[in-house]
């Protein structure tokens, strides 16, 4: 069996909102080509992911690869990917060009292709992210591996909004304490928080792929009685209390869930943001000040920030 693959050039903003229009359109797995990744051998705190090859990545934007079976369905499917996608401008999301390239690759490429992209990498100071596939041995007692099968869902660990989600919820996570995770992707920060002490967190997404995910990545780190995971529309008739919630997505996005997040929220819990560019930083946080939080904390990483508020 073939698959086609299929590149857009695009922008990092545009990140997770493609990569979950091509999940939704059954995409095999999705593999991030950014330029940014080309320095991190220089200034990494953590260590290198992976080789690179900078011929493989563009001058300018990022590189979304999505791979999908070759059949007939597939004229129809890259068509109306390309509509979805074209449609984010509505929503004031950067695309980009979004230009679009397709090869034909053999199902053995593909499926060797697809893992040498994933080696286990240290994302925090306590946090190993290792995908399923390979082996990894703790190196000391504080640190704590997360197990996750990439492609699923977007939330592999190696994304500079996850690195920053991660971050803030090992810099806030204490024992007993109730998160609610909206947006959960892959499910990465649910089960990071769980490992950092949580005594349960509440996973939700309204992608049922996301869900589907989630739950799969939960159970693949034994973690069933800790997380639990359900398909919701932000948090929308969520009556849950949390001492700390998190969120993973844009901006825009964000600006809709504060009133519940406080509503949601016990007196000084945090409420952890991420997925912000730095040209709607400001934005969010004035609204997050209008609501009566206080900034703790904001944090970046290539163009990406993240806010720890306190209410």
């Amino acid at each position: 069996m073939n698959w086609k693959e299929l590149i857009i050039h695009t922008t990092s903003e545009a990140l997770e909102p493609i990569s979950n229009i091509l999940n939704d359109e059954g995409a095999g797995g999705v593999v991030i080509e950014d330029p940014i990744d080309l320095l991190k051998e220089k200034r990494a705190k953590f260590g290198e992911l992976y080789e690179l090859d900078p011929s493989k990545y563009p001058k300018t934007g990022i590189y979304i690869k999505a791979y999908f079976v070759d059949n007939e369905n597939w004229p129809a499917k890259k068509e109306a990917i390309h509509m979805k996608v074209e449609k984010l401008r509505t929503y004031e999301i950067d695309i980009g060009s979004n230009e679009m390239t397709v090869h034909t690759v053999q199902e053995q490429d593909w499926e060797n292709e697809w893992k040498k992209y994933f080696k286990p990498i240290k994302v925090t100071n306590r946090l190993m992210i290792v995908p399923s596939w390979e082996t990894y041995n703790q190196v000391d007692e504080n640190e704590l591996i997360i197990t996750i099968d990439p492609g699923m869902a977007f939330g592999t660990g190696t994304h500079p909004t996850t690195i920053l989600s991660l971050q803030a919820l090992e810099e806030t996570v204490q024992s007993g304490d109730i998160i609610l995770d909206v947006g959960t992707g892959s499910g990465i920060l649910s089960i990071a928080s769980a490992l950092l002490g949580a005594s349960h967190v509440y996973a939700y997404d309204l992608d049922e792929v996301a869900v589907s995910s989630t739950v799969v990545n939960r159970n693949m780190n034994h973690l069933e009685e800790y997380i639990t995971v359900q398909q919701s529309d932000l948090l929308k008739g969520v009556q849950q209390k949390a001492t700390i919630i998190v969120s993973n997505i844009l901006a825009d996005i964000l600006l809709h869930l504060v009133d519940d997040a406080w509503d949601n929220l016990e007196e000084n819990g945090y409420f952890i943001t991420s997925g912000i560019i730095e040209a709607k930083q400001q934005m969010v946080i004035d609204c997050l000040e209008n609501k009566g939080f206080q900034i703790i904390q904001t944090n970046t990483l290539e163009n990406w920030v993240s806010i720890i508020a306190k209410k």
